[in-house]
């Protein structure tokens, strides 16, 4: 049976029906187009949960001397750095899928378990890309609620919820752990009662992007859970804590027969050479990681000092950035971003009081602070 294009649609209305109601992903807004659009000129950007201090010297000298093969087609399998991760998380080297970027294997899970006959749960507030590739394959989204205001994790997952929509026709289930943009965390207690009340017909993804930012918190380590649950599949990147997301590079950790499903879609050549020659080194250079956590823990003193006497509510938060009620995140967003601050509006995740706020340096804090009290000024006036 030939099924029609939708009428009046021009060529977008070949696409698929759930690829057409799609909202783009919206991106934080990088430098150079603030400096186009508004004419400044010295602009910060605490928009993305990027790293200031950069990638590992390790990695910056292997990305350079990678460069003399970049004219050859990348290893398709990854072959050393999958070895290097393996010996790393102590699993064996057929449960490690590479992406490019984290996201990418947020695509992969969609793409080999999830149909238009199936169904995915996540959270409200939740990482927005998790609805997106679920949209994407025609799948059903069940959302449930998140926890209410006055719950001790406000915001956050509801592990509880989320264990009762699933049905029969569930096959994947999303947890940000700690979740972006609302930097709740569940505990080690909450994951494993969940993970042993799920059904084994279900992938539970674990995402652990914020991963080396949440040993502050009760927040577990998924690779410890991977032997007892062959349905669990561990998410984790090289673009926060690594300073390497220019390059994008992330991975999964699962049973061998998942990841051999995922490997199934996954796009050839998709982690180019100087990616896996930076994500290698990367995973060697501990003292690289420890100043990135330091750097987030002094920050993020330095803005809960600050930032509460400027009226603005912080809420905890185990990643490398803050979620800030700041009234109205859309005016306060635009007002700091006529004095170079680029900072993250969250509308979009059913948050418009809020703005996300990435801990920078010292000196980047320093400069948010003055800047929101000015913008808070201005709403004061306004």
């Amino acid at each position: 049976m030939t099924v029609a294009p939708a009428k009046g649609a021009g060529l977008g209305g070949l696409a698929a029906a759930p690829v057409r109601q799609l909202a783009p992903y919206v991106i934080g807004k990088p430098i150079g187009e603030l400096q186009r659009e508004l004419g400044v000129d010295d602009v910060i950007k605490l928009a993305s949960n990027e790293n200031p201090l950069g990638p590992s010297p390790r990695a910056i000298a292997a990305m350079q001397q990678s460069l003399a093969d970049i004219w050859l087609y990348p290893d398709g399998n990854g072959h050393e750095l999958k070895q290097a991760l393996a010996l790393h998380h102590g699993v064996l080297p057929s449960q490690v899928t590479l992406g490019n970027g984290s996201n990418d294997l947020l695509v992969m899970l969609a793409e080999a378990f999830l149909t238009p006959a199936t169904s995915a749960v996540y959270s409200q507030h939740a990482f927005a890309i998790y609805g997106i590739v679920v949209q994407a394959t025609g799948a059903r989204a069940k959302i449930t609620p998140a926890y209410p205001e006055g719950h001790a994790m406000q915001m956050g997952h509801d592990l509880t919820a989320m264990l009762a929509a699933i049905d029969d026709s569930t096959r994947v289930v999303f947890i940000a752990n700690p979740n972006n943009p609302t930097g709740t965390w569940n505990t080690t207690a909450q994951i494993r009662q969940f993970l042993q009340a799920v059904p084994p017909t279900v992938i539970v993804a674990l995402d652990e992007a914020y991963f080396e930012y949440s040993r502050r918190v009760d927040c577990p380590d998924g690779t410890a859970l991977l032997q007892a649950h062959p349905n669990l599949v561990v998410l984790r990147t090289f673009s926060k804590a690594h300073a390497l997301a220019g390059v994008r590079v992330g991975y999964g950790l699962s049973h061998p027969e998942v990841a051999d499903m995922l490997n199934r879609v996954r796009q050839p050549f998709n982690v180019t050479i100087p990616a896996l020659a930076g994500a290698e080194a990367a995973i060697g250079d501990a003292q690289q990681v420890h100043s990135a956590i330091r750097l987030v823990e002094d920050g993020l003193q330095q803005l809960q000092a600050a930032l509460p006497q400027l009226g603005i509510r912080l809420y905890p938060t185990a990643g490398n950035f803050v979620l800030a009620d700041v009234g109205s995140g859309s005016a306060i967003y635009e007002r700091l971003l006529r004095q170079g601050v680029i900072v993250r509006p969250v509308a979009g995740y059913g948050l418009p009081h809020c703005v996300r706020i990435t801990i920078g340096t010292a000196a980047q804090n320093d400069r948010l602070i003055q800047s929101l009290a000015t913008a808070m000024q201005g709403k004061q006036d306004s």
